[in-house]
C-alpha cells in the first residue's frame, strides 16, 4: 500500500485531506489522475518536483495549488476542466490536485502556508 500524506492549511486552520499520494518519479508524475473517475473528499495527488501541469485525459474537474519549496501556495486553480493546459508558474516546486471545490470550501488562497506529514493520523498535527 502507498504511504499517504495529510496536508493542512496551516494559515485557514483546515485540513485539506488525509489520504493524499505522491507522485515523486517521472512516471507517477506522468500518470497522475489519468484514469480516475474523480477524487474522493479528503484524498488528492501531490506531484513534485512540478512546476507545471495538464488535465488532458481526465474525466473530472480538480483543484490544483501550486506550492512554492516552503509549500506557500503560489497560485491557485479552482475546478480545471479536463482537457486542459495549466500554467506553468514561476517559483513552484510542487502541485497539489484535490476534489473539485475543495481551495473554495477551505477558503485556501495564495500565499497560504500549508504543512505536509506522512500519515493519515490527525494528530500528528495536534
Amino acid at each position: 500500500m502507498a504511504r499517504l500524506l495529510t496536508v493542512i492549511n496551516e494559515t485557514r486552520g483546515v485540513v485539506l485531506g488525509r489520504q493524499i499520494e505522491v507522485a515523486a518519479t517521472f512516471w507517477a508524475r506522468a500518470k497522475g489522475l489519468l484514469g480516475r473517475r474523480g477524487l474522493e473528499e479528503g484524498g488528492g495527488l501531490l506531484l513534485y518536483p512540478c512546476s507545471a501541469i495538464h488535465s488532458f485525459g481526465m474525466r473530472f474537474e480538480f483543484d490544483a495549488l501550486y506550492l512554492d519549496r516552503h509549500y506557500r501556495v503560489v497560485h491557485v486553480v479552482d475546478r480545471m476542466p479536463p482537457n486542459r493546459l495549466g500554467r506553468s508558474v514561476w517559483r513552484v516546486f510542487a502541485v497539489l490536485e484535490l476534489p473539485a471545490g475543495t481551495a473554495a470550501a477551505t477558503g485556501t488562497a495564495v500565499g497560504d502556508q500549508l504543512a505536509v506529514r506522512w500519515g493519515t493520523n490527525p494528530t500528528a498535527f495536534e
